[in-house]
């Protein structure tokens, strides 16, 4: 289901239930053997299959999955896995055709395949495909959720009320998430709500929270920002008084200290507004590493950068982020 932010009540942000673990049947069964290609998708599977799964995540902080290659060891791990689970929608673009040939093999799965398209954004590098970045809006990452928790289900029936009731219970805290985003984001003021990054990761971002997104960088980090891109960004930058952009964890910020200093030789001071997590979530076992902590950082960082008024901590620890 897809959530409408006039539905969102900001109470459901305190008091939400962590995981439900129900004994029995997965134990005795053992555990189902999961591959995921990027973190946020890892940590997805984990808050739903709780102790019935047990995930390895391939892509883990810092990595660029536009420019991951499979090594051998990842491999041996998914023709091994009882089921591995991908993004799709181009984002594993150096590993496609391997996924598909893995599917004659096994129970292969690509979390936004039956996403509804006319929720997509157009591709700007490809007519025929869209931008992957859907996990920069909560509530389009409801519908991931959703993907994972049937195919769970599909996969061990037996253990359908468990997934089912840690899926409601993700599904609680990303509304809590996406109210969080939407209030505090509304303290940025509509003038300064112009979010400049390495590349064009936050475009669902910007459709959900009503910014005006710019990427040095296109969708892919594969594409390259020619010095004409730069100029340009640097004279927006100048021309609309423009004091801070910010630098990706999974990405070069080569490119964007070039933009800043363009603009300092025009006599215009740019700061970095602070690294956010776009491909890649932050560093295992922290807030950070988790879905819900990657995008409150995001959130947070962004207003009080941009004059916002956000927590210095954001929600964390007043979330159940499961492990």
């Amino acid at each position: 289901m897809r959530f409408s932010r006039r539905q969102f009540v900001v109470s459901a942000v305190a008091g939400l239930a962590a995981p439900v673990v129900l004994a029995g049947s997965a134990q005795a069964a053992g555990k189902l053997s999961v591959v995921a290609t990027t973190g946020m998708i890892a940590d997805t599977v984990r808050r739903i299959g709780g102790e019935a799964v047990d995930v390895r995540g391939l892509m883990g902080p810092g990595v660029d999955p536009h420019a991951y290659r499979q090594t051998r060891t990842d491999i041996v791990a998914m023709t091994r896995a009882d089921i591995v689970f991908w993004h799709g929608l181009y984002l594993e673009a150096q590993m496609e055709e391997f996924f598909h040939k893995l599917e004659d093999r096994g129970t292969v799965v690509a979390v936004t395949d039956q996403m509804p398209r006319d929720l997509l954004r157009g591709h700007d590098d490809y007519d025929d495909k869209f931008d992957p970045h859907v996990w920069m809006d909560p509530t389009l990452w409801v519908l991931v959720a959703d993907r994972v928790r049937d195919a769970l289900i599909e996969k061990r029936p037996q253990d359908q009320a468990m997934f089912e009731a840690n899926a409601a219970a993700f599904a609680t805290e990303l509304e809590a998430l996406a109210v969080y985003g939407a209030s505090t984001l509304a303290t940025v003021n509509p003038e300064s709500r112009v979010l400049l990054t390495a590349h064009d990761a936050f475009g669902y971002f910007g459709q959900a929270y009503d910014f005006e997104v710019l990427g040095i960088q296109g969708i892919s980090t594969e594409s390259e920002a020619g010095l004409n891109r730069i100029s340009a960004l640097v004279d927006m930058l100048v021309e609309r008084d423009i004091g801070a952009v910010f630098v990706e964890s999974s990405v070069s910020d080569r490119s964007m200290r070039a933009v800043i200093e363009g603009a300092a030789a025009k006599g215009h001071v740019v700061s970095i507004g602070g690294e956010l997590f776009s491909d890649a979530m932050g560093e295992d076992g922290t807030y950070e590493g988790t879905y819900v902590g990657m995008i409150d950082h995001n959130v947070t960082v962004i207003a009080n950068a941009l004059g916002g008024e956000a927590p210095a901590d954001g929600l964390n620890g007043r979330l159940s982020v499961g492990s």
